[in-house]
This record gives C-alpha cells, structure tokens and sequence, in this order.
C-alpha cells in the first residue's frame, strides 16, 4: 500500500497543496543594489526622454520675471558697476569711439625747433626728455608709432589736473580722466596694478586734484624703463641727432 508523506497528504474534498520552497537566505556581501540613476537619467524617469532634453517653455499661466528698474545716477559710478542710465549712456559713448583713433598730433612745422644742444639732453636722462616741451612732442609722437600714446596722454593729464585749483573743475577734469585712461571699457585704458586701481577708486569719491599720483608715477616709471630706452635708438631721435649735427657743422 502507498503512503503519502503528512505533508503531501490531502484532505477529502479539497485540492492538492503544493509548497513552494523559500529561498536560502543570503547574505548582506550577496546582495546585488541595482546601481544609482544618473540626475539626467532620473530626469527623464519623472518627465519621460523627449521632455527632458528640451529647454522648459512656459506656458499661458507662466509670467515672465519683470525687468529690472533702472537705477538712478548713484555717487559711485566711478567703477562703472552699477546699471544706472548715466552709465548706460557713457558706455554708448566708449564703445562709439572704439574705432576711433587719438587725437592727431600736430605737425613738426607747428612745434618750436629743439636746438642741437637741447637734442643731445634728451639722452642724458628721461627727466630732461619730460621736462622739454619739444621733448614730449617727438616722444608722444614715437609712442604713437608704438600703439602706446595714451600712456603720454594720461600723464600730460595728470599733470593739468595738478596745476587745477577749481574744485568743481577738479571734480570734473577727475572723471574725465578715469573714464578715459582707467576705466576697463575704456580704448585708451592704461596699465596700472590692481592696488593702485583700488587707491582710485576709493578716491573718487572726493576727486581731488592728487587723485592720480599714484597712477602717474608707475606710468612714467612704465614709459622711463620700457619706450625710452627704444625711442633713443629709433630712427626718430637719430633723425634729429644727424640734423642738429649738420646745423652745428653748417654754423661753423
């Protein structure tokens, strides 16, 4: 006679029972964590791939953020940092005259003719070369040929704002200067450090007429070390030299 096992035994009337047998439990090293969705790739899980790599568009019940309301001229526009209408207007202005060139020289026929002797002091030093009107005249118009006359121009500048007693011309000829030679949107932005940029800066909130003395000197330091010792042995200055040595022969 067959024997079922109390297990498999049925009872009258009812189907039979199959048990299903568990899983051996595992061990936490054996379990394998299905690996982490990327953001872009959980992105596209919650707004499906078509819609995730599409810029979001707005919709009729959206409202664009509202411009910003322009600022009034502030007393700190010196840095140019602030959106005012002032500003605004003298950017329009700087990037008009981008394409600009200097101002022109003026002919040597106009400038008064340097003596043989004043000539020859310009080699001795830079200081004599600066303090000679005729001097300036032939080295702003080497620097010209060198892409650097706004360094002259700044410093001849400076020097004009320093002979000023005006306050209210002090005031005005400083922001002139600043947005001509110091400010970064400026074409004839000069080269200053960024500790003296600062010293600016701060200064032009009261501009008086030393506001640039910092500035003026590490220019005239730049043009000493860097065009004068270039603008002795260009075909300018020796041009003058051979000149004034015929004059001295022909006078003699």
């Amino acid at each position: 006679m067959l024997v079922l096992a109390p297990h498999l035994a049925r009872a009258p009337n009812s189907q039979a029972v199959v048990r299903v047998p568990e899983p051996a439990p595992q061990s936490p090293g054996d379990l394998v964590h299905p690996p982490m969705p990327t953001p872009h790739e959980a992105e596209k899980q919650l707004t499906g791939p078509e819609e995730a790599d599409q810029p979001p568009s707005m919709s009729s019940h959206d409202v664009a953020p509202p411009a910003a309301a322009s600022r009034s001229p502030c007393c700190l526009c010196w840095c140019c940092c602030c959106s005012c209408s002032w500003n605004e207007e003298r950017r329009r202005a700087w990037r008009a005259s981008r394409e600009s060139k200097l101002r022109p020289l003026p002919s040597c026929e106009a400038c008064a003719t340097p003596s043989p002797e004043e000539v020859r002091s310009w080699a001795q030093s830079f200081d004599k070369l600066m303090h000679s009107a005729a001097g300036r005249s032939v080295f702003r118009e080497f620097l010209r040929t060198e892409y650097s006359e706004e360094n002259m121009l700044f410093w001849l500048a400076c020097e004009e704002l320093k002979a000023e007693a005006n306050q209210h011309v002090v005031d005005e000829k400083a922001r002139l200067i600043y947005e001509d030679y110091v400010s970064i949107l400026s074409p004839k932005e000069v080269s200053l450090d960024s500790r003296v940029r600062e010293g600016i800066n701060k200064k032009m909130q009261e501009p008086s007429a030393h506001t640039f003395d910092d500035a003026q000197l590490q220019i005239y330091t730049l043009m000493h070390r860097d065009s004068y010792p270039r603008f002795l042995s260009s075909p300018t200055y020796r041009t003058l030299l051979l000149r004034g040595g015929s004059q001295s022969s022909n006078e003699a």
